[in-house]
């Protein structure tokens, strides 16, 4: 039955995901490559978006959703695509293996901070950054973020999907928890996304200064409470809708597609951003 559901909820990705739903054959071949692949492989090196790579394993869901669709978070991840530009700095809190690291600092050439809690998943993040040659451009941080400094309880074995512990019963581990005000100190960055499965509260809550930084323009938020709203409104952030294929930015609307909730400050700074940027390539369409 779980076997399934997962292929009903890909038939759902490949029939809406706006990059497949007019081919979605041709991401069906693409999965049933990848399952033999990997049963053959312990790690696929997918030839990604701008000349980058991703080192991919089996299980890795977030990541093989891009060998499938191109850009498994389209919506989201058009954004740093079409806004950071070169020299710009960018925070990955939550990285997981890597995808928006490899996509800022790999194809648009930003600086990036990256934060991962997770060992597991922290190596992927690092062979990822080094498969790229960005060791340079990337600095990663193995800690959760939060409200306060100290230790956590983070969940193990759940992949992506790994997050501060919220109840008993739970597989965990301590992990080190530091506040994004600590660590990235007087930095200037341009964007941050933050996906950290519930918890984005407590990344806010620590990370005062790095928001009254007027250089930062765009941030990405999974999971958005009343006082996370309330907070970026305090600091003149709006919420907004991205259309990567018109280049138009707008008040997000119920019909909004992104998974993430997309928050800008300086509206005809980025708006004029996100309008003049490259077209990117993926999977043979420019964008």
């Amino acid at each position: 039955m779980k076997a399934v559901n997962s292929l009903a909820n890909l038939q759902r990705l490949f029939a809406s995901h706006p990059l497949t739903c007019d081919a979605p054959l041709r991401a069906w071949l693409r999965f049933a490559k990848w399952q033999m692949r990997s049963r053959l492989q312990d790690e696929v090196l997918l030839a990604w978006v701008g000349g980058q790579r991703l080192a991919i394993r089996h299980g890795m869901t977030g990541a093989t959703g891009n060998i499938y669709v191109g850009l498994h978070e389209f919506f989201d991840m058009m954004v740093p695509l079409h806004f950071l530009r070169g020299g710009d700095l960018f925070l990955d809190i939550g990285a997981n293996v890597g995808s928006y690291t490899v996509l800022a600092s790999g194809v648009c050439g930003t600086k990036t901070i990256a934060f991962e809690p997770d060992p597991a998943t922290l190596c992927g993040l690092k062979r990822n950054v080094e498969i790229n040659g960005l060791n340079e451009r990337v600095q990663v941080y193995e800690c959760a973020l939060g409200g306060a400094k100290g230790e956590a309880v983070f969940t193990v074995g759940l992949g992506a999907e790994n997050r501060l512990a919220t109840g008993s019963g739970q597989k965990t581990r301590p992990v080190r928890m530091e506040r994004l005000d600590e660590i990235a100190g007087d930095a200037q960055p341009a964007m941050m996304k933050v996906d950290v499965e519930g918890a984005e509260l407590g990344v806010l809550r620590g990370a005062e200064r790095v928001l009254a930084n007027p250089s930062l323009k765009v941030i990405e938020l999974e999971t958005v409470v009343p006082e996370s709203a309330e907070i970026l409104s305090r600091r003149g952030f709006e919420t907004a809708c991205y259309d990567p294929f018109h280049r138009t930015l707008s008040q997000r609307s119920s019909a909004c597609k992104s998974s993430n909730v997309l928050f800008v400050r300086d509206w005809p700074f980025v708006a004029s951003r996100l309008q003049t940027a490259a077209k990117i390539e993926v999977l043979g369409r420019q964008i």
